[in-house]
């Protein structure tokens, strides 16, 4: 009975890669021998070989018998100051990125490829608006319109007493009140864009050795071991399956492009429930805010209703 998926095509030794848990292993417990040599990374994260074992890509014909064993050392990415605890707000996307690259095998068709492609980045840009939104709905809508513009909620929150409706200072205005929240969710969009700056300057950004195909393709449907224009490879270009090309980490110009995009939507959802919710106080009468508001703003109930907040 043949495999639903076919196996990879490889010009070089098979490999078995050794992951270490949270306890920190170091590289020479997992290959079981003390003289280690790093072969790629850092001191955040890198790959080892042992000793022997560092030349098995020129010698392919050594291991006919077994995988080359490679350990991957990952234990400095944990450690660090709190801020790296921030970056749990990167796990959707990581997930959406995962979901891109686990597809099926798809030989022949691209067309499908790409759809496929356009689908999930769609899907992963709903979730910055998506996150976005909620922070709108908890700064604007809870906070700013109803806890503010109800003297009950503003006097029992002393930090929200300057926005108080029943204060009548300048900014108790509902439309200064929306505009200091949305630097809330402005705020999130910032930080998001920071925490993937800097991943992408860390990794993405840089270059694989010089002689390789080092630009990594920009479209999942370039098959794999092709060389790029304007690269010229030390050695003919060899099919191999993705994770075995040297520039497979490489995407400075694609990742810029995404991260454009979400930033980008980011502050265009800001942008969207700012126009929306002060909308109606210039096209209609001003004690109908709530009807026609962006991302569910003052739902709590109609005009008429007691249960609204919104006067």
């Amino acid at each position: 009975m043949s495999s639903a998926t076919p196996d990879p095509k490889s010009g070089g030794a098979a490999l078995e890669l050794l992951v270490h848990g949270v306890g920190g292993t170091t590289a020479a417990d997992m290959l079981d021998d003390p003289r280690t040599v790093r072969i790629t990374g850092d001191k955040t994260a890198a790959m080892h070989r042992r000793r022997d074992d560092v030349d098995a890509d020129e010698h392919p014909e050594r291991y006919a018998d077994g995988p080359v064993p490679e350990a991957y050392c990952w234990s400095n990415l944990t450690s660090g100051n709190g801020a790296r605890a921030l970056w749990l707000l990167l796990l959707p996307f990581m997930v959406a990125n995962l979901a891109h690259w686990m597809r099926p095998p798809s030989e022949g068709r691209p067309g499908l490829v790409r759809l496929y492609g356009v689908l999930v980045r769609l899907v992963a840009l709903t979730l910055t608006v998506l996150l976005t939104a909620a922070v709108c709905e908890v700064a604007l809508d809870l906070t700013a319109w109803q806890c503010a513009g109800s003297g009950a909620c503003a006097a029992q929150r002393s930090w929200l007493g300057f926005l108080s409706a029943e204060r009548g200072g300048w900014w108790s205005a509902p439309g200064r009140r929306l505009a200091l929240a949305a630097v809330a969710p402005a705020a999130l969009v910032g930080l998001l864009w920071y925490l993937s700056n800097r991943t992408w300057s860390a990794y993405e950004a840089q270059r694989p050795p010089v002689g390789y195909d080092s630009d990594a393709p920009a479209d999942p449907a370039t098959p794999a071991g092709t060389a790029q224009a304007g690269t010229v490879p030390a050695t003919p270009a060899v099919p191999r399956p993705a994770l075995g090309r040297p520039g497979f980490w490489y995407g400075r110009r694609l990742v810029a492009r995404l991260r454009a995009a979400h930033t980008a939507a980011g502050f265009l959802t800001v942008a969207a429930a700012l126009a929306r919710a002060t909308a109606p106080r210039t096209t209609g009468p001003p004690t109908a805010p709530c009807a026609r508001s962006s991302a569910g703003l003052c739902r709590a109930g109609s005009p008429s209703s007691p249960s609204s907040s919104c006067g």
